[in-house]
């Protein structure tokens, strides 16, 4: 099938594709002060002045820690087969350091119980941004000791989780915990240091290896671990031009290389080590690391909303770095100034980022040939848009579903072409709290009335239902 098929023609999949949907703890859950959970970065990121569009805090959120048993009742509803969702460190161990919290754990029993109870298979996300704010005080992911610690807490959810939930992935996005959290400062903990971002990621890798050590020694085999990479899909402005060319290799070597280099095949790029030798000497890196980092892995997930479009920086151009990443005087991407970045063609969802399945299908097939054999999943896909219901109530979005219906052509494509993709979890279940964005941003496929609560599945939710049921795109103009 292509990315031109056509209704009369149904784009259909594999009968074992799984069809999921994902949410991260802190974006979701509220609850922040109940059952012995503590401070995270991003709770003290949120409740710092001028941090968040209108001051806003995931304390609250979406209430998903009181509504849970109802969210996976829609899920059911939805026809979703599997759900990604984030533990949040510091309601599991406050300090980041020592023993669970039982009653902190108890919730992400009950969820798994809930979810196994309705046939949905759980997807569990380790790491998803939370950095118990004791550890960041400590240091936080600059610091080695950060990812002994976490280490620690991977056992610690393994062990009481491993028994019912077969698939884990240790981090997700790796890259923006790093730089959006310690270079341009955009998201938590807001610092703007280079050189600490660069050591952030190193430890984030370490983190990973001694993660997936940990939770081998506690869970059965049949358990699948994996982590979500945030890789951008990056283009030349000109392709024939040599310095755009150098230009696309450091921002994808900052991307992606950083993190697939010593995890799939235990080095870094030394074209990264090189470009970044201006910031740091890598002297974080110390012996027996990379065979750490380079543990075997079950999969890899991969999130994919937009393709990125650099050239060689024109010294007499001073305007605002367009890379989609926030608004902020230091750059996301050290040692990366004589990169420009540009607005790629297309129509562009809410974020501004521009819409092209194309890029998905270029993703899925990098790492097709990267690491053969590999399973993949899609771990996150979709868009922001300015829903609103209607008069009756209803909320019908049609760009989300066209842009659904793009990107799910693309995964199928890819398969056909030969990668072995499993599985696809939407992004987002429902609306929630969208980091810097706070409320103003809406990825959900279900519409949250934050001030009643009220959950309304949007027509993309009605959408991907039957393609969850059918195991085939249905016809984006038929909802």
């Amino acid at each position: 099938m292509s990315d031109s098929a056509t209704p009369a023609t149904p784009v259909t999949f594999p009968p074992a594709f799984l069809w999921g949907a994902a949410t991260s703890a802190y974006q979701i859950e509220g609850a922040v002060r109940e059952d012995g959970r503590t401070p995270s970065i991003w709770d003290t990121f949120s409740h710092t002045p001028g941090k968040t569009a209108g001051g806003d805090t995931g304390d609250v959120a979406v209430d998903h820690y009181h509504r849970y048993r109802d969210d996976v009742a829609l899920m059911a509803d939805l026809n979703l087969q599997a759900y990604r969702f984030s533990v949040s460190w510091s309601r599991v161990q406050p300090t980041g350091r020592g023993p669970a919290v039982q009653r902190g754990l108890d919730f992400y029993r009950r969820l798994v119980d809930e979810l196994l109870e309705k046939g949905i298979k759980p997807a569990v996300t380790l790491y998803h941004w939370d950095l118990p704010q004791e550890l960041e005080d400590a240091g936080g992911w600059p610091e080695r000791d950060t990812a002994y610690r976490f280490a620690e807490y991977a056992q610690i959810v393994g062990e009481a989780l491993g028994d019912r939930v077969e698939t884990w992935m240790t981090l997700n996005e790796p890259w923006c915990a790093a730089f959006l959290g310690y270079a341009s400062g955009v998201h938590a903990p807001g610092r703007t240091e280079p050189a600490a971002a660069l050591k952030a990621a190193h430890h984030l890798n370490l983190a990973h290896g001694l993660g997936t050590k940990a939770l081998r020694t506690v869970m059965p085999v049949r358990n699948q671990i994996s982590l979500s990479l945030n890789t951008s899909v990056v283009r030349p402005l000109n392709p024939g031009s040599p310095a755009d060319l150098v230009a696309a290799r450091k921002i994808d070597d900052l991307s992606g290389g950083i993190f697939h280099g010593p995890i799939l095949h235990g080095a870094y790029p030394e074209t990264l080590l090189e470009a970044t030798s201006s910031v740091t000497d890598w002297s974080c890196i110390q012996d027996g690391d990379l065979d750490t980092i380079h543990q075997p892995i079950d999969a890899l997930g991969l999130n994919y909303y937009t393709p990125t479009l650099v050239s060689a920086a024109d010294p007499d151009d001073k305007g605002p770095r367009a890379d989609g990443h926030g608004a902020s005087e230091h750059s996301p991407w050290p040692a990366a100034d004589d990169v420009a970045f540009h607005q790629s063609p297309g129509d562009q969802t809410e974020m501004g980022w521009s819409v092209d399945p194309t890029g998905l299908h270029e993703l899925i097939m990098r790492y097709h040939r990267e690491a053969p054999g590999l399973p993949l999943y899609i771990t996150e896909n979709g868009a922001a848009y300015d829903d609103k219901p209607d008069a009756d109530g209803r909320v019908h979005d049609p760009e989300r579903v066209s842009y659904l219906h793009g990107h799910l052509s693309a995964v199928r494509r890819a398969i056909a072409d030969g990668a072995d993709v499993r599985g696809y979890f939407l992004w987002s279940l429902m609306d929630n709290f969208e980091w810097a964005y706070g409320y103003e941003k809406r990825f959900g496929a279900v519409y949250v009335d934050y001030a009643s609560q009220k959950r309304t599945p949007k027509s993309s939710a009605l959408w991907y239902a039957k393609a969850a049921k059918a195991g085939e795109l249905p016809d984006p103009e038929g909802v």
